[in-house]
C-alpha cells in the first residue's frame, strides 16, 4: 500500500506572490536571492561558489522558481525528472500555523490578531495577566523584537528581577523567553499553556515558549521550545489519513502546528539533523498506508529571521545533500513532497517571514508539470495518493 512523505522546508519560498505588496513584500525571493548572491560571491561563509542543490533540482526547483516568480536563479537549471510547481496560498498571513494548515487543506477563514509595533505593545490587561500567571511584578520587553537580540537586551535584568521577558513579531504571536534554570522551564512551559487559551480568543495564533541558558553575552537557546497554537478551524489532512485507519508520523514541530490533531507519533529532536535522522528511519520503517508530516525549522529560525545568506545556503546544500540518499530509500509507490509554509528572504528588510510563493516538487510520481496550485490541492494530492477521503477544498494534482 502506498506511503506517503510530506516534507515543509519552513520559509524556503520562491517570490512571486500576487499579494506580496498587501504585505511589504514585493519581490521578496527567498530561494532566487540566496541562488543570485551565492553566483555574485555574496555567499563565502563556511561555502563558496554557486548554490548547489542537484537533488531538489532533479525534481524541479529552478523550474519552480521561475515558474513562481519568473526568476532564473543562478545554479539551479536542471531539467526537472519531478513532477513540480508552485504554489500560492489565500489564508491572509506569512506565518507558520496558516501554511500548514493550508497546506493540510484547511485554509485560515479568520483575520489574525497582531500587536502594534509600538512600545509598549501589549495591553495593560495583557501584561497583568501574565504576571498573575507568572507570579512576577513585571514584565520585560514588551515590544517587537528578533529573539536573539531581546534575550540579549535584557538577559541580566530578567536574571536579577525574575521578570520573563515577552515580545511580538510581524505574526500573530506572543513569544516568552526565559531561563531554563532561574526561571524555570516547567515553569515557563505552565505560564504558555495557561496563556494560551486568553490569547487564542483574541485570535492570536500562538503563544511560544522560549528557553535559554548562559549567562549575559553568553546565553544559548535551548531546543526545548514549545508553540501553543490554535487548533486547526477544520478537520486536516492529519485527521482524513488517521480517520481512515491508516498511521500518521509527525516529525518536529508539526505536532505543535496541529495541536497534536491526527497525529499517531511524534518524533523530536535537537536539531534538523535529528529530524532527518528520523525521516530517513521512516522512510524504512512506516507502515504501508501511513502519512508521515515533517518539518524543517532551522532555514527559518536561524538563518531566516537573522538575516544570514550565507547560513541560509548552508543549510539549503546540506538539506539537498541528505535528499539523494532519503529518495533511494522510498519504496515503489511511494511519494514524497518536498514544498514550505511562506518564505523568509534572507537579503529583505526587517526580521519577519515575506509572503511568497512555495515550491511544490513531487518524487515517486512521474515526471511533468503540475503549474501554479493552490497550498490546499497539496494536502488534496496527498490524500489522493493515500486513497483517503480529502475534505478539504483543495484539489489533486496528481
Amino acid at each position: 500500500m502506498a506511503r506517503a512523505f510530506l516534507i515543509v522546508m519552513d520559509s524556503v519560498g520562491c517570490g512571486g506572490a500576487p499579494d506580496a505588496g498587501d504585505f511589504g513584500d514585493k519581490g521578496a525571493n527567498t530561494l532566487g536571492h540566496i541562488a543570485e548572491a551565492c553566483a555574485a560571491g555574496r555567499a563565502e561563509q563556511g561555502r563558496s561558489g554557486p548554490l548547489r542543490m542537484p537533488n531538489l533540482d532533479a525534481l524541479g526547483l529552478g523550474a519552480a522558481i521561475k515558474l513562481a516568480s519568473g526568476l532564473d536563479a543562478p545554479g539551479l537549471g536542471a531539467v526537472p525528472m519531478g513532477r513540480w510547481g508552485a504554489a500560492t496560498e489565500v489564508s491572509r498571513g506569512k506565518d507558520t500555523p496558516s501554511g500548514h494548515w493550508e497546506l493540510a487543506g484547511v485554509p485560515v477563514p479568520w483575520d489574525w490578531t497582531y500587536f502594534p509595533d509600538k512600545i509598549p505593545a501589549f495591553s495593560d490587561d495583557l501584561v497583568a495577566l501574565v504576571c498573575k500567571l507568572a507570579g512576577t511584578e513585571g514584565i520585560l520587553g514588551n515590544c517587537h523584537a528578533s529573539g536573539v537580540p531581546i534575550i540579549e537586551q535584557h538577559c541580566a535584568e530578567h536574571l536579577r528581577t525574575g521578570w520573563p521577558i515577552c515580545y511580538t513579531s510581524a505574526d500573530s504571536v506572543f513569544q516568552i523567553a526565559a531561563h531554563e534554570e532561574a526561571f524555570g522551564l516547567e515553569r515557563l512551559l505552565k505560564l504558555c499553556q495557561d496563556l494560551a487559551p486568553h490569547l487564542h480568543a483574541m485570535k492570536v495564533g500562538r503563544v511560544i515558549a522560549r528557553p535559554f541558558t548562559g549567562t549575559p553575552g553568553a546565553f544559548k537557546r535551548t531546543a526545548n521550545r514549545h508553540d501553543y497554537a490554535m487548533d486547526p478551524p477544520a478537520p486536516t489532512l492529519l485527521e482524513w489519513v488517521q480517520g481512515a485507519g491508516r498511521s500518521t508520523h509527525a516529525i518536529g514541530k508539526i505536532g505543535d502546528i496541529f495541536s497534536m490533531k491526527g497525529i499517531g507519533k511524534l518524533w523530536k529532536g535537537k536539531g534538523d539533523l535529528d529530524l532527518f535522522d528520523h525521516l530517513d528511519r521512516l522512510a524504512g520503517e512506516a507502515e504501508d498506508g501511513s502519512l508521515t508530516f515533517a518539518n524543517f525549522v532551522e532555514f527559518d529560525t536561524l538563518y531566516g529571521h537573522p538575516r544570514d545568506v550565507a547560513g541560509y545556503a548552508r543549510a539549503l546544500e546540506w538539506f539537498d545533500s541528505r535528499v539523494g540518499a532519503l529518495l533511494q530509500l522510498l519504496r515503489p509507490g511511494d511519494l514524497a513532497i518536498f514544498t514550505a509554509d511562506h518564505g523568509n528572504d534572507p537579503t529583505w528588510t526587517g526580521t519577519e517571514h515575506t509572503r511568497e510563493r512555495v515550491p511544490v516538487l513531487c518524487a515517486g510520481v512521474g515526471v511533468g508539470e503540475i503549474g501554479l496550485r493552490a497550498f490546499a490541492d497539496v494536502g488534496a494530492s496527498v490524500a489522493a495518493h493515500l486513497g483517503v477521503a480529502a475534505q478539504g477544498v483543495g484539489r489533486s494534482f496528481l
